[in-house]
């Protein structure tokens, strides 16, 4: 059986179909971080940005969308998923790309054949005009890497945080997610979820997956006694 390279298995890295800007929950403070990333998915901006905060802020999801903007030219590259692959393979010719999203940096600091080829990796990039978009749970100068001009490189362009929501943001979000989905979803079930379900994103996102398709299959709006029963809670 014959193996795909690893720089295919790069460029085959399956974005959510939901992960969007439009699906994004937006307030004032996150204005200057769109206008960026969108410049930058336009080649009118700048040619790398960082963003960094906890688990649950956003940051995948941003990733995923700035590569919906150019879906034919670019990658999103979940080092979560790939830190075990070859990196200097894995990033081989990507510089190609008109726009390269790497996510999770954390899971690779540290690592010397991961930060000697993320180094070289943006070089190339650099060189080629292509765009680079980082995420990682720390900023460039917290991040627990070893080579010292990858962190310098790291820190080159802009460098925003994403805070962690709190539960009256994670609320807002689950009931605007449900909305982009053409689905009601009252505050009392809002408050229900988000006091009951995993505070991950993800899993949060996955339990709406589930109230979406049992409320169409039962034709049943969400109520709190709805949701009881369909999470047997």
């Amino acid at each position: 059986m014959s193996v795909a390279p690893a720089s295919q298995l790069a460029l085959n890295m399956r974005l959510r179909d939901d992960a969007t800007f439009a699906s994004f929950l937006a307030t004032a403070a996150h204005e200057p971080l769109l206008a960026a990333l969108r410049g930058q998915g336009l080649a009118t901006g700048e040619p790398a940005i960082y963003l960094y905060g906890p688990h649950g802020g956003g940051k995948s999801h941003l990733l995923q969308a700035a590569c919906h903007l150019i879906p034919d030219n670019s990658s999103y590259l979940p080092l979560t998923e790939l830190q075990a692959a070859p990196a200097a393979e894995l990033l081989s010719g990507l510089e190609r790309q008109g726009l390269v999203c790497i996510d999770d940096l954390d899971r690779v600091a540290g690592n010397p054949a991961w930060e000697e080829a993320l180094f070289h990796f943006y070089n190339r990039a650099r060189e080629r005009g292509c765009r680079l978009l980082f995420a990682g749970r720390n900023s460039p100068r917290q991040l627990a890497v070893t080579l010292d001009d990858l962190r310098s490189r790291l820190g080159w362009g802009p460098v925003f945080q994403l805070p962690a929501p709190d539960d009256e943001q994670l609320q807002a979000i689950l009931q605007f997610r449900a909305r982009c989905r053409g689905l009601d979803m009252p505050s009392e079930v809002g408050r229900f979820l988000v006091s009951r379900a995993p505070r991950e994103m993800a899993a949060l996102m996955q339990v709406l997956d589930r109230l979406d398709a049992r409320s169409l299959a039962d034709q049943r709006a969400l109520t709190v006694p709805f949701v009881k029963q369909v999470l047997g809670v």
